[in-house]
């Protein structure tokens, strides 16, 4: 078995607490918004203007992971209404990330005027690298309930403190599926069709629809070795969104998507994209 005793907070100084989950996280986020910066200018576009649409991809993607936590745990917060906006205490969801951050990116780079599918074509790949990042705090902390389990890789958490405690009977001493090995697996799987399909897939836009799809077939299958809150059906919250997202980009990639060979100057910077400053560019008439 795996075992894991490292307690689930990095720093504590009084009341400033800082998470392993936390610092993942922030990592996490800061080497998305890095990588789409520094591929930008392979599809002519500023690195300033994705810096200025992470701040809203980011604003949404917390507003979004808070939404799906309540939700899925709202038989508690209809009791403690106050506790919903503490999300400085935990509590997030994935799936509302992702979705919240593309609605809050999309929507502020249709305000600016810039190309929404292709910046989440250049989103797509960095989403799926750096969410395995941020499942390095999961495992730390212990956040994820799992089925118990004999396999030799098993997870156990045997630090007191750790969130495994909240698990019940598979809490903390008891070996329970490595689902949050088993999901960073399957993004690095997702993340290698990605990368093969890039300059590939058109239209615009129909990478990060692949993207979406190829989570959420992994994320529904994992789930089931999660002890998560049934809904219905023997199912979970992230089981549902999974099927309507399926129900969603399966459609759109099977009517919009095709297969292009690939352009030989794709990894090239494009000629549209002018280095300097922003002020410098609006000079040149950009």
């Amino acid at each position: 078995m795996v075992e894991i005793g490292i307690g689930p907070n990095l720093l504590s100084f009084g009341t400033f607490v800082v998470s392993w989950h936390g610092f993942f996280s922030f990592i996490a986020v800061a080497a998305a918004v890095f990588l789409v910066g520094r591929w930008a200018p392979l599809r002519g576009i500023d690195p300033d203007d994705i810096y200025s649409i992470a701040i809203f991809a980011i604003i949404g993607g917390i507003i979004g992971a808070r939404f799906v936590h309540v939700v899925d745990h709202w038989d508690f917060y209809q009791q403690n209404p106050a506790d919903v906006f503490a999300i400085w205490a935990g509590g997030i969801g994935l799936w509302g990330g992702i979705l919240g951050g593309f609605i809050g990116g999309a929507a502020y780079a249709l305000i600016v005027k810039q190309p929404v599918g292709v910046i989440a074509d250049l989103t797509a790949p960095a989403l799926l690298f750096v969410q395995s990042i941020g499942r390095l705090g999961d495992i730390v902390n212990g956040e994820h309930c799992a089925r118990a389990t004999d396999f030799i890789f098993g997870f156990v958490w045997t630090n007191p403190a750790s969130d495994a405690r909240n698990c019940g009977a598979e809490g903390v001493g008891v070996a329970v599926q490595p689902v949050i090995a088993y999901e960073m697996i399957w993004n690095a799987l997702a993340l290698l069709v990605i990368w093969k399909l890039r300059g590939r897939l058109r239209p615009d836009g129909m990478l990060f629809v692949l993207y979406l799809a190829l989570y959420s077939v992994g994320r529904f299958m994992i789930s089931f070795a999660r002890t998560d809150k049934v809904w219905a059906l023997g199912m979970q919250e992230a089981h549902f969104i999974a099927l309507l997202v399926l129900a969603i980009t399966v459609p759109i990639l099977a009517v919009k998507a095709r297969y292009t060979p690939r352009d030989e100057t794709f990894d090239e910077p494009a000629p549209a994209y002018q280095r300097g400053t922003r002020a410098e560019r609006r000079r040149r008439g950009r």
